[in-house]
């Protein structure tokens, strides 16, 4: 006799799912504020440099890329 079929391969299990992405971090701070060129002076961070911790455009009267000069 002949030999009997073989059963058919199972299906292949279903991928687990991706784990959820873990939540974002709180932003960090984004640096010291000041109100004025008198609160820079004061905290010692005259003079000031765009992209500088603190830079306002605000502070650089004379657009010259220094602040609080």
């Amino acid at each position: 006799p002949a030999p009997a079929p073989a059963p058919a391969p199972a299906p292949a299990p279903a991928p687990a799912p991706a784990p959820a992405p873990a939540p974002a971090p709180a932003p960090a701070p984004a640096g010291p504020f000041y109100a004025n060129c008198t609160e820079v002076k004061a905290a010692g961070a005259a003079p000031m440099y765009p992209g500088q911790p603190g830079w306002q455009d605000k502070f650089d009267r004379d657009k010259d890329g220094v602040a609080c000069e």
